[in-house]
């Protein structure tokens, strides 16, 4: 029966509410943990049937320009991230909320508290109080499918993009979630007001206002959700604060499941302040157990104008800063520490490292011998992407790894400072997602680097998903300005090492821009195909992406 029940993913169930809710397009790039959303789109086929657009982008601005632009015509879209893909994102999602939507629009962003994969553990509410939207944040896999279809009924109602905020901890853990029937999808249909998406200063101005005064709306529709709620005690020397997932530790805390304490589950945003005033008045202090930063925490101790006792990650009662645990706030909330038996000497943290028989491998092998062994350390700027594990032991290649594209741009500084030489490592997914524009600027100025942009046919960090740079990184490049003598393609296997590192040699001798090009799928979808897991190769999928 298609309403069973089924057992899902955080991801899986965000994925299914928005296809049950009568959405017509998911837009995304990979990035742990929102990657799985998209892949169980591309499985599902509910989303086959109906043509669902479910497409890779080919970075996350795009994929929230592309699904805005869905919303323009009419229909419900969803654009997802993980949480440091909402910065590269940032100038079309905050302007979405002066432009406003016609089709439902839900911004899902997957924050990464711990950074177990991740740069920073940087908290998504902040953003989307920032660009003054509503929020949702689900506590459970039920509430992630729930929330999609309320998501797209409030975007609808109040004519604003919606942010979805969850953690790792939530995208990546199973629950049985109960269907409901699904709806259709809307029809195509253009805004009643034609110059809304325009936004010249004087149009802009209107919509910025009107965003304002909305906020009344947005707030009475927090107070009025039905994810949010407050829940009496009797003991109100505390009362405790728990947005999203955080009201399972709190429940997993006591044997009923029911704290004696005054409760407020906030799951919708702006945070309802009346029920916060409530709290404050009633209770001697007040924890607040949220995942992430502490953001109900600092309005609660500046907004109400109370002089009311907040505990939370500021004050140290709970840690500042990882994910939050059961026993974390078993702590917070006075009793026992049930922190486990101290982990045995025996058990040792195994770094991680390149797969057996992984193409970097070969690249950086060949770039230390040319490299260290005549200039040291320090030349090498890396990129997102499983390469930056080149930074490891045995290999110590790379110096550098801030954010996505940052390799090329960094590299042109260094070498803009004097320094020679100065060498890029980038991926192909990651040159097409945001290293192009900065090899653009080191064409423009001719400026000495060696950019090597290492194509494994796959975006292989997040699980292999399909490379929008498949055979086309040397036209790229080539359209991108690059001279064609100092453009080189090259198989990266222990055969052609001597033949690599004399390329490299030669190229780091030319005072302008080189790029090198060394090509070999990676293992990991190799082995895939080779299981019979995947019979399309990186060549055959270009002729065939959803």
């Amino acid at each position: 029966m298609k309403n069973e029940a089924k057992l899902l993913l955080g991801d899986e169930a965000i994925a299914q509410g928005a296809l049950d809710a009568g959405i017509s397009g998911f837009y995304a790039y990979p990035g742990t943990p929102s990657t799985e959303i998209m892949e169980y789109v591309q499985r599902s086929r509910q989303a086959a049937e109906r043509d669902v657009h479910r497409a890779w982008s080919a970075n996350e601005k795009t994929a929230v320009e592309s699904a805005l632009g869905m919303s323009y015509a009419g229909k419900r879209a969803m654009a997802c991230m993980k949480h440091v893909g909402l910065n590269v994102a940032a100038d079309p999602f905050i302007n979405s909320a002066i432009t406003g939507v016609n089709g439902g629009l839900i911004i899902t962003v997957a924050d990464d508290p711990s950074m177990h994969s991740s740069q920073n553990e940087q908290d998504s509410r902040f953003y989307g109080k920032f660009a003054l939207l509503p929020m949702l944040e689900p506590s459970n896999q039920q509430e992630a499918y729930d929330m999609c279809r309320h998501g797209f009924d409030l975007s609808e109602a109040v004519k604003l993009p919606v942010l979805l905020r969850i953690t790792t901890r939530l995208a990546h853990s199973r629950s049985g979630v109960k269907p409901r029937a699904a709806l259709s999808e809307l029809p195509l249909r253009l805004p009643e007001d034609m110059r809304q998406f325009v936004l010249l200063p004087a149009i802009a101005r209107r919509r910025y206002r009107r965003l304002i005064e909305l906020q009344p709306l947005l707030m009475q529709a927090a107070q009025e959700s039905p994810f949010n709620f407050y829940e009496d005690g009797p003991d109100r020397s505390m009362g405790i604060v728990v947005c999203g997932l955080g009201i399972n530790y709190v429940r997993e805390s006591f044997p009923d499941g029911r704290p004696p304490h005054p409760l407020l589950k906030i799951g919708q945003y702006p945070i309802p302040v009346n029920q916060l005033a409530r709290m404050a008045d009633e209770c001697g202090r007040i924890l607040v157990v949220e995942e992430g930063m502490p953001f109900v925490e600092e309005a609660l101790r500046g907004s109400l104008n109370r002089c009311v006792d907040v505990r939370g990650r500021m004050d140290g009662t709970l840690p500042p800063d990882g994910e939050l645990t059961p026993n974390h706030v078993r702590v917070a909330l006075g009793m026992n520490s049930r922190g486990g038996e101290p982990v045995p000497d025996i058990v040792r943290m195994r770094p991680p490292a390149l797969c057996r028989g992984c193409s970097h491998a070969d690249t950086y092998k060949a770039l230390n011998e040319v490299v260290k062994n005549v200039y040291g350390d320090g030349h090498v700027f890396s990129d997102i992407g499983c390469y930056t594990l080149g930074a490891l032991p045995p290999f110590e290649a790379v110096n550098s790894c801030v954010d996505m594209g940052a390799s090329i741009t960094m590299a042109k500084g260094a070498a803009d400072a004097g320094m020679r030489p100065a060498i890029a490592v980038i991926g192909d997914s990651t040159f097409c997602h945001s290293g192009m524009t900065g090899l653009l600027d080191a064409v423009i100025e001719n400026t000495p680097i060696l950019v090597m942009i290492l194509d494994n046919s796959a975006t292989a960090m997040t699980g292999g998903q399909d490379s929008h740079a498949f055979g086309r990184l040397e036209k790229i490049c080539m359209g991108l300005g690059v001279e064609r003598d100092h453009l080189h393609l090259i198989n990266p296997v222990p055969k052609n090492h001597n033949d690599f590192t004399a390329l490299i040699r030669r190229e780091l001798d030319y005072e302008g821009v080189s790029v090198i090009i060394p090509t070999r799928e990676c293992i990991q979808t190799l082995k895939k195909r080779s299981r019979g897991k995947s019979t399309v190769s990186p060549a055959e999928k270009q002729g065939g992406r959803q």
